[in-house]
């Protein structure tokens, strides 16, 4: 699968405010300055569709990319660490939280963690939180290319070490690079398949 046009359709500060469609979307989310907005623009083959920063907090709404005019990428506030108010960052959340379990044509989540750094306890209850809500979701690890590949596989032994705990199956983990591409075809495939039950239905 290739995306052949992405184009921004604005950011909105809560769910009831987002685009009124039934096209499909896939949503990213993860800690702040985990690479999200990067990860859009290196799959949407657009350096500057999405807006990146080196300081964290700067995706403060919901964020809609029409894709193909056929579905839509959605980039969610980051994670954690923020410049603002603990209220301000509790509305976030709380936005995060509704978009997630309301939003009716949500094909599936994109959880991003840092592949440089050990699993974080806020990346593990997100991830128990979407089980047991039953939200669909996949892992990705960001910035493969920033640590070596024996670090790498270290990273993914640890993640899957810390899902066991509470998981008897595992989701499904993808690795990711930006600025490589690693991960680009695998996540561009998936989102493929996962669109076929509709393309099939028409």
């Amino acid at each position: 699968m290739a995306i052949v046009t992405a184009s921004y359709k604005g950011s909105f500060p809560d769910l009831k405010s987002c685009p009124q469609t039934n096209q499909p979307e896939f949503a990213f989310i993860g800690r702040s300055n985990v690479g999200k907005s990067s990860l859009i623009n290196m799959l949407c083959g657009q350096k500057e569709l999405a807006l990146t920063s080196s300081k964290p907090g700067k995706t403060r709404m919901i964020n809609f990319f029409h894709v193909d005019e056929k579905w839509y990428l959605v980039d969610l506030p980051g994670l954690g660490y923020a410049v603002t108010s603990q209220s301000i960052r509790a509305g976030w959340e709380k936005m995060i939280r509704s978009y997630l379990s309301q939003r009716e044509n949500l094909f599936c989540t994109f959880v991003l963690v840092d592949s440089r750094i050990p699993p974080q306890a806020s990346d593990l209850q997100l991830i128990d939180w979407l089980g047991t809500s039953g939200i669909p979701f996949v892992i990705v690890s960001t910035k493969a290319d920033k640590i070596g590949g024996k670090e790498l596989g270290q990273h993914l032994e640890a993640f899957r070490h810390a899902l066991s705990k509470s998981w008897d199956n595992l989701p499904l983990q993808f690795i990711s690079s930006s600025r490589t591409e690693v991960g680009k075809s695998d996540l561009l495939g998936f989102i493929g398949e996962s669109l076929k039950p509709l393309q099939k239905a028409r």
